[in-house]
Parts: C-alpha cells; structure tokens; sequence
C-alpha cells in the first residue's frame, strides 16, 4: 500500500516552524510565515515494512526586533533540499535578510535559529514515522488469530481448549521499522578496517569495553558491556560483514539486519552501513550509535596507531 504525505506534510511543516521563536543577547527572532512549500512526500508499507520519500523545497519568512535599539527587520529562510537522502544535519540551510542594518539579528537565526529550525524538521519526520502511519502496518498472524478467536466464541464454541495447541499460537507484533543507510570514509585499507570489526581485540580498544567477538558465521557478537549484541551471519574478508544486531532498549527478541560493505579506495576504504529493521523510535539512537561509538572512535585509534608507527 501507498500512502501520498504531501498535503499531510504541507500542514504538518506549517506547523512545526510557523510561530518558532529564537531568543539571545541580539534580539528576538520569530519565523512569521512558511512562503513556499515545493514537493511531495509518501509512505509505503511493503512486507510489512514502512518506506518514506520526502523532498521538499521551502521558504520561510523571519522577522525580528534588535533589543537594544528596537530596530525591526525582516528576513527568509531557505531549505532548498530537504529529502531522505540526506541527514537533518547535513539539510542546507540559509537565512538571508532585507537590505539595510540588522546584521545580529542574521547572525542570531544562522546559529540559534538554524538550530531550532533542524529539530522542527526532525519533529516533521518523527511525526511523518509515527502520527501518520498510524494504521499503516499490515495485520499480523497475531490479529489474524485473534479474530478467528473472537469468531468461534461468537459462533458458541469455546476456545479455552488447553488440548488445542494450536490455538496458542502467538505470533510478536509486528513494529514499524526503517532502514537505515551510512557512509564513512577511514584513512585505512579495507583489510585493516575489516579486522577493526572482527578481532575482539581491536574492537575492545575503539569501543572501551569488553567484547565477544566470535567472527565466524553463528558465532555471537556482545559490545558496549551488552547494550548491542547479535551474530554473524555472513563474512567476506576484506569486503562484507552481515550481523543480526539489536540494541538493548529494543523490544525483545527484535533484531535488524546490519550489512557492512568495505569499498577500497586507495589508502582509503569506504564503509557502507545498511541497517534494515530499525525500530522507529529508535532510529535516531541508532544512528548516533554508529557515528559516535563506531565511526568517531575508529578514526581515533586509526590515528593513534599512525601516529604510534611515525
């Protein structure tokens, strides 16, 4: 099934950044309209899976008052692409202003006010995952049985059968889940970045904990004193690692799927991560668990054994 987002979005966007205000020792800031609203977004449900596509050009107006002088001045904000395959973070985002003075007031919304406006698009796409696809997911064996259940109790016949196993047959619910997709580049050729992953000692030493490291398929995989934990299902030395993965905070027995892909470059390799299964709630934590207890402290102690070697 598919969904079309796009009117949702528009009044959704409206709401999230119309009305914002950005305060500091300048002055005060206010994004008074959202001018221009340019593109679309939908929602797919496949397998049981949700999908999103989004991509919106926007324009907001912002206007101001100096707290010194009481001067007021007026300004726009331009989101030229805002679309799933980019971060939030890494969203443009330019604030320009009319002619004249008010030049704190600019500077005031390209800080503060860039930073308000990023996590009022990250409010929009948390509702976008959640508020509107209420209802999206497909029903599971679980309701199915359920129903069923209802059915024969309508019907007279019982189903408290304990001699019917059948009939307890409970099947998880089903979550809404996203999939996750990271690039990092690392000063490294693929093979050491590869060992990086697969030797306990290595990953004892970037992750500053204890680790089980089994790097062989079935074998298990324990980090962060066990806040990640899961097994390796397939190893390509040099090239690709798939895990069946999980945070602790997950809800039980919920694995993704992580996919490392080793890409070399010369003296440099570059790192695709693929998560699949992410738990919707989770998607931002699981995302700042790769950035910065993987990726930030592999490029450490990739310079730290550099600089050993010089």
């Amino acid at each position: 099934t598919e969904r079309d987002a796009t009117s949702w979005s528009k009044s959704k966007l409206k709401e999230v950044l119309v009305g914002l205000v950005v305060e500091g020792e300048a002055g005060r800031c206010e994004i008074s309209d959202l001018k221009h609203v340019e593109g679309e977004a939908s929602c797919n449900s496949r397998k049981g899976k949700l999908i999103f596509f989004y991509e919106w050009n926007l324009r907001l107006s912002w206007k101001g008052t100096v707290k010194e002088s009481g001067e007021k001045h007026k300004g726009s904000v331009e989101i030229p692409n805002l679309s799933e395959e980019n971060e939030v973070d890494d969203t443009e985002i330019n604030v320009s202003k009319k002619k004249g003075e008010g030049d704190v007031l600019q500077d005031l919304m390209r800080t503060e006010g860039t930073t308000k406006v990023r996590e009022a698009l990250r409010d929009y796409l948390k509702a976008l995952k959640t508020e509107f696809t209420l209802g999206m997911i497909l029903p599971t064996k679980a309701t199915v049985g359920e129903d069923l259940a209802t059915e024969q109790k309508l019907s007279g016949n019982t189903v408290q059968d304990s001699d019917s196993p059948e009939s307890l047959d409970v099947v998880g619910v089903k979550i809404p889940t996203v999939k996750i997709l990271m690039r990092e580049i690392f000063n490294s050729p693929a093979d050491e970045l590869y060992r990086i992953f697969t030797t306990k000692e290595l990953v004892q030493k970037f992750s500053k904990c204890p680790a089980v490291i089994e790097a062989e398929k079935g074998g298990r995989l324990q980090m962060f004193n066990g806040c990640v934990s899961g097994e390796y299902t397939e190893l390509v030395p040099s090239q690709r690692v798939v895990l069946k993965w999980r945070c602790r905070s997950w809800p039980d027995e919920h694995y993704a799927t992580v996919a490392l892909s080793f890409k070399d470059m010369a003296a440099q390799t570059e790192l695709q991560v693929e998560c699949r299964g992410v738990p919707v709630s989770n998607e931002d934590s699981t995302r700042q668990c790769w950035k910065k207890q993987h990726f930030e402290e592999i490029h450490i102690l990739l310079q730290q054994s550099k600089d050993n070697m010089e």
